[in-house]
């Protein structure tokens, strides 16, 4: 049996200074019902690290720069279907702090101008409150020990998603 080839994808746990994360909200381009909230990120191009990925895709999706690129904090594959395909991941998320909130969705990709709905921030307290898809699922719980406790020593390693 072949083995499935992940896709390299740089994620971001984006906190301001009142220890806010930032989430994306993403839909189905085809059923824009189907939505969810999301970190930003997004795959590795060409010869670049995953650190420039995860600051490339920042930049284009959120409009933020002004960064303290932190260490991976966690890791998980995951695949699910978006646009008429499945997407099979292996995600490395970063954490990233920033004193620039203001965002901009003026760097998006024609696929995620289609597909994202706008973006905000989120305190520990309404994402454990959240009703709404949130990816990764148990993002609520881990930002809660990320804040309480700090960074891990090593990257977590998340148990695999499957939509």
């Amino acid at each position: 049996m072949p083995e499935k080839r992940l896709r390299k994808v740089a994620r971001v746990i984006l906190l301001d200074p009142q220890d806010r994360v930032l989430l994306l909200h993403g839909f189905e381009p085809a059923d824009p019902a189907d939505s969810w909230w999301f970190t930003p990120g997004g795959g590795v191009e060409g010869g670049e690290t995953r650190e420039e990925a995860a600051l490339r895709e920042l930049a284009e999706e959120t409009g933020i720069t002004d960064v303290e690129l932190g260490p991976v904090i966690w890791q998980r594959e995951c695949s699910f279907p978006f646009d008429g395909r499945r997407w099979e991941q292996d995600e490395w998320y970063y954490l990233v702090r920033t004193r620039q909130t203001a965002t901009s969705l003026a760097g998006l990709t024609r696929l995620e101008q289609r597909s994202v709905a706008g973006l905000r921030w989120w305190t520990s307290a309404e994402l454990s409150a959240a009703r709404e898809t949130v990816y990764p699922t148990r993002l609520a719980e881990l930002l809660r020990t990320l804040l309480d406790e700090g960074p891990p020593g090593a990257p977590v390693v998340l148990a695999p998603e499957n939509a």
